[in-house]
């Protein structure tokens, strides 16, 4: 059962679920949108235009006690270009802004630790650009865009963009990846 929440911003929301939804201690992931303008629900066609200030994203529900906060968080920094400011590879604008949106001072605390600790150690061709903000407006988005790429694994984004990665965390992670039965 999830005991906590973190909300991630790491590009499109398809490949942040795709790879979260394999992660031992992972019970949950809902794409959607958090962080808008105005606190009504946006239409992902709203998001896309940029102009809403929502970011997509995925809550991620875990417990604890099998995966710590930090682990969720180095295959956040793993998966995607946190060096890049409002893009991820072809998936431009605002609302594909690297995010991990809080809810609470100790979840602020780690996330702004682990973003100097980043930059400190020179890994990475620049400094690191997630924005670390408390989570507002949190919306569900709309069902057709959960479970998108274990519904859809052969459609052209899912098996150019988000395969290799959820490959990447299973080569990296491998520590972390669910058991299937």
């Amino acid at each position: 059962m999830d005991k906590e929440f973190i909300t991630l911003g790491a590009g499109c929301f398809w490949c942040t679920e795709a790879v979260y939804q394999q992660v031992r201690g992972v019970g949950s992931v809902v794409p959607g949108y958090c962080n808008g303008l105005q606190p009504q629900r946006p239409s992902y066609e709203q998001v896309c235009t940029g102009r809403t200030g929502y970011v997509e994203v995925a809550r991620i529900g875990f417990d604890p006690a099998v995966i710590g906060l930090r682990e969720i968080l180095e295959i956040f920094f793993t998966i995607h270009d946190p060096t890049s400011l409002n893009r991820q590879g072809a998936d431009v604008g605002t609302q594909y802004r690297s995010g991990i949106y809080v809810e609470n001072d100790a979840q602020r605390d780690l996330a702004l630790e682990m973003i100097a600790q980043i930059d400190a150690s020179g890994a990475l061709p620049g400094p690191v650009v997630t924005e670390v903000e408390s989570l507002r407006n949190f919306w569900p988005a709309e069902d057709y865009h959960h479970d998108y790429f274990a519904r859809h694994p052969q459609q052209g984004y899912c098996a150019v963009v988000i395969g290799p990665k959820v490959e990447k965390f299973r080569r990296t992670f491998a520590q972390f990846v669910k058991r299937t039965s």
